[in-house]
């Protein structure tokens, strides 16, 4: 019975009974202005080249003429100006993305160049650690607490799943003293 009262008074009120999607539409809201039927689009000049930083001034003589100087250079020459210059001015040397298997002229690419090209040597390693002595546990701890960043219950539970792999990406003279420190108090460790 207190649920059909309910119904009734939920039905029979006003705010409910309103039907109030019409007024999502833009045209029935007060404050909408409709735009003129016979007015056209504004159209916007556009430049013809986009510069976001304003325009440039005019580059030096000395510029200008360095720049001729080069293009009068013969082919050969203007070649070497690159590696030169990443000497020069210290820029690391940009090395080719191996693109294997992307794409079908891609690999074929990268198929030709794979014998022309040598391995590139390793400049990061990691540290693995082999096996340690049981009876210099706790020294072998303590020293991969000296170059790590772990606690105590870290670095002995790391040492306890040996072979584990210490620390990533480290250069050589790094991990060859690590591995020094760790022969030193009865653990074996190799570079990766």
């Amino acid at each position: 019975m207190k649920l059909a009262t309910l119904y009734r008074l939920a039905r029979g009120h006003p705010v409910v009974c309103q039907k109030t999607n019409l007024l999502q539409y833009r045209c029935f809201q007060p404050d909408f202005v409709p735009r003129d039927p016979k007015s056209k689009p504004k159209k916007y000049k556009y430049p013809d080249v986009y510069e976001p930083y304003g325009p440039r001034p005019p580059p030096s003589d000395k510029i200008v003429q360095l720049a001729e100087k080069i293009a009068a250079l013969p082919l050969e020459e203007r070649v070497k100006i690159g590696p030169n210059l990443h000497l020069r001015v210290s820029h690391p040397k940009l090395v080719p993305l191996d693109v294997e298997g992307v794409g079908s002229q891609a690999g074929a690419r990268a198929g030709s160049s794979k014998g022309e090209t040598k391995k590139a040597e390793k400049t990061t390693f990691d540290i693995k650690l082999e096996k340690f002595d049981a009876g210099a546990k706790l020294k072998v701890i303590k020293e991969i607490r000296s170059f790590t960043d772990l606690g105590l219950k870290e670095a002995k539970d790391l040492v306890e799943k040996a072979p584990v792999i210490l620390k990533q990406q480290v250069t050589k003279d790094e991990a060859n003293s690590i591995i020094e420190k760790i022969k030193a108090v009865g653990g074996v460790a190799v570079m990766e």
